[in-house]
């Protein structure tokens, strides 16, 4: 198998929100899209971002793992500059993001901070001048 990942998917509980949110918000173009179902999005070379309501989801995946906290995963979005990580933030308050987190220097090196979408999934935004946060810009 090849180190690569094609599709991210992640199960939403209103498909409605989520695409006034990306679409409207953020202003991202969909890939794909059935209402009531499923919203997918070019988020990189040959990489997709797969937005499934909860049964559509649960159906084909199994059951989803409820309870307090949050998530097991981040999102990120990398930046060449700490004020592209400000400006994203901006945007992403301005578009409804909820628990928007303000960057900040970060022990690792570099300056970041967070946002969750309508489900509460959690993005970072990131500069890293380090030579991994450069590969992928």
């Amino acid at each position: 198998m090849e180190p690569r990942v094609s599709f991210i998917t992640l199960a939403v509980s209103d498909l409605a929100a989520t695409r006034r949110f990306y679409v409207d918000g953020l202003g991202w173009e969909p890939a794909l899209e059935v209402p009531d179902d499923v919203l997918m999005f070019p988020v990189a070379d040959k990489v997709l971002l797969s937005l499934w309501v909860e049964p559509a989801f649960e159906a084909e995946v199994g059951p989803i793992r409820r309870g307090a906290g949050l998530a097991p995963v981040t999102l990120a979005h990398n930046l060449a500059t700490k004020r592209g990580v400000d400006e994203v933030l901006a945007d992403a308050r301005a578009a409804g993001a909820t628990e928007v987190a303000d960057a900040v220097e970060r022990d690792w090196g570099g300056y970041s901070g967070y946002f969750a979408d309508p489900d509460g999934y959690r993005w970072e935004v990131a500069y890293n001048p380090g030579e991994i946060g450069q590969s992928v810009l």
